[in-house]
């Protein structure tokens, strides 16, 4: 659920939507590690002017923790 929020919301940000991948992996019990990879150009449209845009997708992923107990690291990476 978490993952493919992301990986849309993701795409909606990006000039090449279709090279967006999203993963997670389980770090902990109730830990998980979100991994965005992007095309290199887009990186900077991800992470936005001063970290803002990373900030909300964390802000969001901080909600889903309220939720369902987990907590989440998100990370974004070039291609």
């Amino acid at each position: 659920m978490v993952t493919d929020f992301v990986c849309t919301y993701a795409k909606m940000l990006v000039n090449y939507p279709d090279d967006v991948k999203v993963t997670q992996n389980q770090l902990d019990d109730n830990f998980y590690e979100i991994v965005i990879i992007a095309n290199n150009k887009d990186v900077g449209k991800l992470i936005g002017k001063n970290g803002n845009m990373i900030n909300a997708i964390k802000t969001i992923l901080n909600g889903c923790k309220a939720k369902d107990g987990n907590a989440y690291k998100i990370q974004v990476i070039a291609k």
